[in-house]
């Protein structure tokens, strides 16, 4: 059995990942409306001819797709989108790292919606990535119920 010093350890290193996410967010919404008074789409043949990648190649048009997208992006939208993700995973990181049953809460409801999409993705495009990420994602999911059927044990009379 795990002591509180491991599980308070396990719940700071969910949110440190957390934080991460929300932080990288941050930076790559940042980027996108740096990119909005360029063309998007020079930039992107740029970095993929300064790489010598292939346009044609799958991950090159990929994001050559999503270049031709973006002038044409409901700017607000994406705004608002990217503010929620970004609040949602800070205020979870926040409450994580304070080992509160909010934060268990928050972290086990807003990992679990992505389970299923992460094992539609996984089923389409089978990869070591992307079983990587469902087997992470499930594991944190799952220790957090996990937690949080410890706390209400705790608070049940027997």
């Amino acid at each position: 059995m795990s002591g509180p010093k491991d599980q308070r350890s396990a719940l700071q290193a969910i949110a440190i990942f957390e934080a991460i996410k929300g932080l990288a967010a941050l930076i790559g919404l940042i980027g996108v409306l740096d990119l909005l008074h360029h063309d998007v789409r020079a930039v992107v043949l740029t970095l993929v001819d300064r790489f010598g990648l292939d346009p044609e190649a799958h991950y090159p048009s990929l994001l050559l797709h999503y270049a031709d997208l973006l002038p044409n992006t409901d700017v607000h939208l994406l705004l608002m989108l990217a503010s929620a993700y970004i609040a949602l995973r800070l205020i979870e990181a926040t409450g994580l790292w304070l080992g509160k049953a909010w934060g268990e809460y928050l972290g086990a409801f807003s990992g679990g919606l992505y389970i299923p999409f992460e094992l539609i993705h996984l089923h389409h495009e089978p990869s070591w990535m992307n079983a990587f990420i469902v087997v992470l994602n499930a594991t944190i999911v799952g220790y957090l119920a996990y937690r949080l059927w410890q706390r209400h044990q705790q608070h049940t009379p027997t």
